[in-house]
């Protein structure tokens, strides 16, 4: 027999599900830049990026091609999803 917990996940526990394994794609523009990646540099306004974000919602990339974004969750072995 399984056994059931009856208590939901703790705030930390829910954070770290899926860290190192599972990452999403979210389509942003350049003006949302600073607020997701505080370090990047000033950009043009109004340019289409893709942020690739930990499960967590930790930053772990940013770029101009979807594609791009892809490849580099492939090669570190991250399952990406789909949020809607």
């Amino acid at each position: 027999m399984t056994e059931t917990r009856n208590n939901p996940l703790t705030t930390a526990e829910f954070a770290a599900l899926g860290n190192g394994q599972v990452a999403y794609l979210k389509p942003i523009m350049s003006d949302e830049l600073a607020r997701i990646f505080p370090q990047a540099p000033d950009i043009e306004p109004g340019l289409q990026l893709f942020a690739l974000l930990a499960a967590d919602g930790a930053p772990i990339l940013v770029t101009d091609s979807r594609e791009a974004a892809t490849a580099n969750a492939w090669e570190h072995d991250l399952r990406m999803v789909s949020l809607h």
